[in-house]
């Protein structure tokens, strides 16, 4: 095999609880993900030279050791002394620190795609592992679909099937820094939170109303506070079709849910046209 192309798939957040800070520092969350089919095109390929090269669409982008692809890459190739080069086309349409996982899916998607090219086997669970090395939300986006994401991110139960939807999301112009968004979280102040359990229920009956009326992100309480424009979006949404609509992640992207092709469609043409967010997609739910 001389090229691999990877589809690194985009995620939301159904649900995002904060349990409680760690003495490491990082937060332990119990939150429902769910893959959605907006992805960014990986296309990785053999060369002689013995060198790692990025190209990109996005001219902002870092090519070197700054990117988790290429991070991957050099991890992989020191571990099981690849000396063939290694060329990568990476074509972006998740938006860049957005909440949807984009980062972390490319890295994924680079696991398996090097993992095929080279035949290194190694398994699901090592792929986890070393996805675990470069950020918690990679064994996410190896394993897919619908799942329960506990720990800081790194335990993962598989749900059943998500009832088909359109999605809509709108990103504004603006960029959220995760670690304010956790630093300034007080979880003493918390008093709705998600409820995880109806929403897994929801899930196994195949109910997308039950789903949207249980969804919740804490995060929310910090991030809106800050642009109260994630909250205008999510009105928005709510008044013009969507039958739940969440900040997913840190934000400070949007997404709607819809149970009609049209209604998701419209929707999303009057963010476009009202210039209610900066970049706005239309896309379905992913089951892997």
């Amino acid at each position: 095999m001389y090229r691999i192309n990877i589809k690194a798939r985009a995620k939301i957040n159904i649900s995002l609880d904060v349990i409680g800070k760690r003495e490491d520092g990082y937060h332990d969350v119990k939150m429902i993900m769910q893959t959605i089919n907006l992805y960014d095109k990986i296309n990785i390929k053999k060369i002689r030279k013995d060198e790692i090269k990025i190209q990109t669409n996005l001219s902002f982008l870092p090519v070197d050791e700054r990117n988790l692809v290429y991070k991957v890459i050099k991890y992989l190739k020191e571990k099981y002394k690849i000396k063939t080069g290694v060329f990568v086309d990476l074509y972006k349409v998740i938006p860049v620190a957005a909440g949807l996982a984009g980062g972390s899916s490319d890295a994924a998607a680079t696991l398996v795609g090097m993992n095929k090219l080279f035949n290194l086997r190694m398994s699901m669970n090592e792929m986890m592992e070393i996805g675990t090395m470069f950020g918690a939300d990679i064994p996410y986006c190896l394993l897919r679909g619908t799942a329960l994401s506990e720990g800081i991110g790194e335990k993962l139960t598989s749900l059943g099937r998500f009832p088909d939807a359109y999605v809509v999301i709108a990103k504004p112009g603006i960029n959220v820094s995760t670690g304010f968004v956790y630093g300034n979280l007080d979880l003493s102040s918390i008093d709705v939170r998600p409820d995880t359990d109806k929403i897994i229920e929801g899930i196994d009956k195949g109910d997308l109303h039950q789903i949207c009326n249980n969804m919740g992100n804490i995060l929310e309480t910090v991030t809106i506070k800050k642009y109260p424009v994630i909250n205008e979006i999510k009105d928005y949404m709510m008044e013009n079709g969507a039958i739940g609509s969440l900040m997913t992640g840190s934000g400070p992207s949007v997404f709607g849910i819809l149970e009609d092709k049209h209604k998701a469609y419209n929707l999303a043409h009057k963010l476009k046209v009202n210039n209610i967010a900066k970049f706005v997609y239309t896309t379905t739910i992913f089951n892997s």
